[in-house]
């Protein structure tokens, strides 16, 4: 969605447009759930607090600046309230295991295989039916972001599935944008040893 669309559907929900935030929610329910369960690690949880975001994201729509990057916005709010969900139940930040960001950033294989080189891990097939060849690309895609870092790995969701610039990540999770892009870079030499280019 672009920011002027954005914006204007910002505009109807703070005029009680239940249609504009119907909108938002079929253009960024799927991102923002995946980045809350990257934070959560619970499927269960993910869900009630991607509900609960829509629900404050009718409450607090007058506090929305138009051409501030509704991206960065959307995903500072829905982070900061995983973070939330997780201080109240007093948990820590998974961070530890892979498992989590790998469920987490599942919905970003596609978006990788659908920049694939064609060489080096995976196979070739490109058709939209299942095949064998898929399945083993897919497992490859797997394979490949396993072998990131977890905070490479969240980059690399922010950026691909969630299209944010290194500007808006480096505000998002409060480090140095030369942090952002070393990360970002780091994890694409990783992917491209198995034939993936983003």
């Amino acid at each position: 969605m672009e920011d002027r669309v954005f914006d204007r559907c910002m505009e109807r929900i703070k005029q009680g447009d239940k249609d504009a935030l119907k909108e938002i929610y079929i253009a960024y329910s799927g991102f923002l759930f995946h980045l809350i369960l990257g934070i959560l690690g619970n499927r269960e949880n993910a869900e009630d607090v991607t509900s609960e975001f829509f629900i404050k994201l009718w409450e607090i729509a007058d506090k929305y600046v138009p051409g501030t990057g509704h991206r960065a916005w959307l995903s500072r709010i829905a982070r900061n309230m995983a973070i939330d969900f997780l201080r109240r139940h007093k948990r820590e930040i998974p961070y530890d295991t892979g498992e989590r960001e790998f469920e987490a950033l599942s919905a970003s294989d596609e978006a990788i295989k659908g920049k694939k080189t064609g060489s080096g891990c995976g196979g070739e097939s490109e058709s939209r039916d299942v095949t064998a060849e898929e399945a083993v690309s897919n497992l490859t895609v797997k394979e490949a972001l396993d072998r990131l870092k977890p905070a490479e790995r969240e980059i690399v969701h922010l950026k691909i599935i969630g299209d944010m610039t290194f500007e808006e990540i480096s505000g998002l999770l409060e480090i140095p944008m030369g942090t952002v892009t070393w990360r970002y870079r780091e994890a694409m030499k990783k992917l491209r040893r198995c034939g993936y280019e983003a």
